[in-house]
């Protein structure tokens, strides 16, 4: 297990989360910036996972494709089973095309949906941590 790594990606999503929240509570509005955030912590929330446990992750922002690599076991698999609603702002936001505009309700639904992977993983990975450490010193 690859904890010190692990850890290294948990505190980069969680600067993104913290980077949207700042975004979601500036003067100005920048919905397209916050979904991106959100969807960048989303990524780097599970590969830190994929990290720890040493799995090889291929380069791609489809987070169901990267949530499928993490073994049965980690509620973080198993509470999010569908997160389309966060990787569709991998490029869709960061590029003018024909898609509606982002309302703030979105972004602040996108931003929440980020957080909730972030503690869940963040929780076990920690939990995991800890339970190792233990039985090492045993």
């Amino acid at each position: 297990m690859n904890s010190l790594e692990a850890l290294r990606w948990i505190e980069y999503a969680e600067k993104d989360i913290r980077a949207a929240h700042a975004l979601l509570n500036s003067g100005e509005f920048f919905p397209r910036q916050i979904c991106f955030l959100a969807q960048q912590a989303g990524e780097k929330t599970l590969k830190a996972v994929l990290v720890f446990l040493e799995i090889p992750f291929p380069l791609t922002h489809d987070l169901d494709r990267i949530r499928e690599l993490i073994p049965v076991g980690w509620e973080v698999k198993e509470k999010f089973p569908e997160l389309y609603d966060l990787s569709v702002w991998a490029v869709e936001s960061r590029y003018p095309g024909s898609y509606p505009d982002v309302v703030e309700h979105e972004a602040r639904e996108t931003l929440h949906l980020a957080e909730s992977v972030f503690d869940t993983a963040r929780a076990e990975m920690e939990k995991r941590i800890k339970q190792n450490e233990n039985s090492n010193d045993e």
